[in-house]
């Protein structure tokens, strides 16, 4: 299994402290954001990694080189100087992804979630890890059903981790949903939620919740205070 780690965003939430290093590459208890991913994908066996980047993309190389530090391989992919969104990245990556199933974690969370658990195969297009519903984002993305199916909507909203099991599959047709996606860097730029709801509807996404910790670090304050309780056990997940 190769693995994806979403790294292209602007991290305007993050300024100033992103005017100068992307925000995956913002250190936490100790290394960067993204190294956490990097240790836990070895642990797990995985050896190819596929980093999307385009803010300040030549960081990621000069930081984290070939990956050889960790036992991995990592691979660029570039997207311009314009980020493509979650739907257009990973188009963009497929590429160098290959046609197995692949996993996928977003370079600006933290979280205790043990990678082991993530199915191989999941059993539709993409399995989803959710989290209850942070005090920045109270609406919630997406419910999930008794038996593992996650809804677009439902009673209990739950939000999306940004981690999870996706095949490439999953983007066939995805003019079916976006006939006319935003063009950047001459590449198609467009969010990956609505193929995951339009995939819902046909009971094709599964997914399970997480209860332990996450944080999605979106600002200096939250970026200070993950630090905080990091610092004291910077060998934790």
């Amino acid at each position: 299994m190769k693995a994806l780690i979403f790294a292209a965003g602007l991290g305007e939430r993050m300024r100033p402290l992103t005017d100068a290093t992307p925000k995956p590459l913002l250190h936490v208890g100790g290394k960067p954001l993204i190294e956490w991913h990097l240790e836990k994908l070895a642990a797990l066996d995985i050896r190819e990694v596929v980093v999307n980047t385009s803010w300040l993309a030549q960081q990621f190389p000069a930081a984290l080189g070939d990956g050889s530090r960790w036992n991995l391989r990592i691979a660029y992919a570039y997207e311009g100087d314009t980020p493509l969104e979650t739907g257009g990245g990973m188009l963009a990556a497929l590429p160098l992804l290959g046609n197995a199933p692949f996993l996928l974690v977003n370079g600006d969370v933290w979280t205790d979630y043990d990678f082991a658990r993530l199915p191989r195969e999941p059993r539709g297009l993409a399995h989803l890890v959710m989290v209850d519903r942070p005090p920045q984002a109270t609406h919630g993305d997406f419910a999930l059903d008794a038996d593992g199916c996650v809804r677009a909507d439902g009673e209990h909203k739950l939000t999306y981790a940004g981690i999870g099991v996706y095949r490439p599959q999953l983007l066939d047709g995805w003019r079916d949903v976006i006939p006319e996606p935003a063009i950047a860097n001459g590449k198609p730029k467009f969010p990956l939620a609505p193929i995951l709801r339009a995939h819902m509807a046909e009971g094709g996404i599964g997914g399970e919740h997480h209860r332990s910790r996450w944080t999605d670090v979106g600002t200096p304050e939250r970026l200070a205070r993950l630090d905080a309780e990091l610092r004291p056990n910077s060998s934790s997940p």
